[in-house]
């Protein structure tokens, strides 16, 4: 019989079921490593479920019971919901996809091989898709399952929003990458740079104009105060029901498909469904030779201020001076903290400069601290109506959640993937007379202290705008402030136990095994501290302090001292008897 050749197996098929493999076969060493550790940390994401679950359930239900009101809230949350979510998504994805395009070793590795660049988009789309999809999946499920425990839905329910959820991420993926692409080609043109600023400032003027604060509803009663407060907040949300957002297709078709109207539903499940063909397509067939140009453009120039002028003169200028072998500015303004070894400040520089030439790095702080800002502009508005001590006391604590959640997300995409970061050069820094242990220990120090500057400052700044007492003010700044130094020891002393060294992405190392298990510790430590920080209440004793609130607050204290503590010295323990 002839020969005949053995056809070459599909790129993109073989870079699946090797990273498939690969993740599977890290999950098995795990597990063989310790089966009591695995079952912990599957109990605890099973239980984050479990509580989540429980959370949106409750939530659901007591807007259910409003008369007449009900429907229309829990309609409007839904469509929020979703629209606020497709633009995280969005952000999510184009942070990742930028980093996995132009900033990744693999990437850079694939280039040179004989593998076309539409394999190559290919492969690194669905990547960024699933790295940055993994944290809405986890949210979104247990909500969706108790909207449909409150709606008592047939078991179709719910293989359908699946299918609905699995056809809404496609979009912002695509669009994500399509953005990074064109970052990456066109950021160094000044018509573009112009264009994007021209464009940023008018949204966020938009965005300012649209939520500009109102005079107070008028007082005649309380039936007609509310119901002015409810119209103006549902006219304000009017935005996410806009009929070609998808978040409007994804929400109506759960809806409908809830109620019955699944004619209505199956109408936008396909426009859903046409819409994720058609881009998804042309993703996967048009955006390699896009991706080429972008990355030779984006490694082969030296400034994307470069056409600029002003930058020009400046950069002759720094030419014309010579190196600088000097201290910096960071070097100065670390020599001003007190009790330092020279150690110590160089390591926190370092870490402070690794951080700031890093620019997926600062960006996403920069989406962050917009949210926040948004936040904390947005508060004003609740001490404008709150008069009730019941309400106001519900929103300070909801505040309280609102700024240990940003916290937990700073220390688990921050602090958590920094140890890792080290990456095959730990061992110079482990061979210098500083030792490992000293460097974890800097990096805590240099994390918290900064992460405390955040969230003392958010706090006390909220505290102003719902017009808090300064006992209750101090009081949410010890509580923050403890819960700082509890997150920071979770996220430092498990980026310890469960290092990366393989990955140079913080995204990728987030989103492994172990910052996994930090963000549903965070969240677990977050919602018990709240809950009993509220139990605590002591001003709600009349002056007194009762048995409760000191067995609260000790309970509190318990269980920070227990997340925080007890990782960092573990970690601290392993890097001891490190091998390098």
């Amino acid at each position: 019989m002839p020969d005949t050749a053995a056809t070459p197996p599909d790129p993109l098929a073989l870079l699946l079921r090797v990273n498939a493999l690969s993740a599977w076969r890290r999950l098995k060493s795990i597990r063989d490593q310790s089966r009591l550790l695995t079952a912990v940390i599957a109990c605890f994401i099973g239980s984050y479920l479990v509580l989540a679950f429980w959370l949106f359930f409750a939530g659901l239900r007591f807007l259910s019971r409003f008369p007449g009101l009900g429907p229309a809230l829990t309609e409007r949350l839904m469509f929020l919901l979703f629209a606020f979510l497709f633009v995280l998504l969005l952000l999510s994805n184009l942070v990742i996809s930028y980093t996995n395009l132009f900033r990744n070793r693999e990437t850079a590795f694939l280039l040179t091989m004989p593998i076309g660049t539409t394999r190559i988009f290919q492969w690194k789309l669905i990547e960024s898709t699933v790295l940055a999809s993994w944290a809405f999946l986890f949210l979104i499920a247990p909500f969706l399952a108790a909207y449909g425990m409150i709606k008592d839905v047939a078991w179709h329910f719910y293989p359908m929003t699946v299918l609905m959820v699995a056809l809404y991420i496609v979009l912002p993926a695509v669009l994500g990458a399509f953005l990074a692409v064109s970052l990456g080609r066109y950021l160094d043109r000044r018509l573009f740079q112009v264009v994007m600023i021209t464009i940023l400032v008018a949204a966020l003027a938009a965005l300012a104009w649209w939520f500009r604060p109102e005079g107070p509803p008028p007082e005649d009663s309380t039936e007609t105060r509310a119901f002015a407060v409810l119209d103006q907040m549902l006219g304000r949300t009017k935005f996410a029901d806009w009929p070609l957002l998808p978040s409007q297709w994804l929400a109506s078709s759960v809806l409908q498909w809830a109620d019955g109207a699944l004619r209505g539903s199956g109408f936008l499940v396909l426009v859903l469904l046409s819409y994720a063909l058609f881009f998804g397509m042309l993703a996967f067939t048009r955006m390699g030779r896009l991706f080429y140009d972008a990355s030779s453009a984006v490694h082969s120039r030296a400034s994307v201020l470069g056409r600029w002028r002003w930058f020009q003169v400046w950069r002759r200028r720094e030419c014309q001076r010579g190196p600088r072998l000097g201290p910096g500015v960071l070097d100065a303004l670390a020599d001003l903290i007190p009790g330092l070894s020279p150690d110590v400040r160089a390591l926190m520089v370092k870490d402070t400069r690794t951080f700031w030439r890093d620019t997926t790095q600062w960006a996403q702080s920069l989406v962050l601290f917009g949210l926040l800002a948004a936040y904390i502009f947005n508060l004003r508005h609740f001490s404008q109506q709150l008069g009730n001590p019941f309400w106001t006391n519900l929103v300070s604590y909801l505040n309280l959640g609102a700024c240990s959640l940003n916290l937990a997300t700073l220390t688990t995409r921050f602090v958590y993937p920094q140890f890792s970061l080290e990456g095959k050069r730990l061992w110079i820094v482990g061979m210098a007379p500083l030792g490992l242990v000293r460097v974890v220990k800097a990096k805590y120090g240099l994390a918290t202290a900064t992460s405390l500057l955040v969230t003392l400052g958010l706090i006390l700044v909220s505290c102003y705008m719902l017009k808090l007492p300064p006992g209750q003010t101090a009081y949410f700044g010890l509580a923050i402030t403890t819960m700082t130094f509890t997150l920071n020891g979770l996220a430092v002393g498990l980026g310890v136990l469960f290092p990366n060294f393989k990955e140079d992405n913080p995204g990728k190392i987030v989103s492994g095994f172990g910052g996994t298990f930090c963000l549903v510790l965070s969240f677990l430590y977050i919602v018990g501290s709240v809950c009993l920080l509220a139990l605590a209440t002591p001003w709600s004793q009349e002056g007194t302090l009762s048995a409760r609130t000191l067995l609260c607050v000790g309970g509190f204290l318990g269980l920070s001292i227990a997340l925080g503590w007890i990782p960092l010295v573990l970690g601290l323990r392993r890097v001891r008897s490190f091998e390098l």
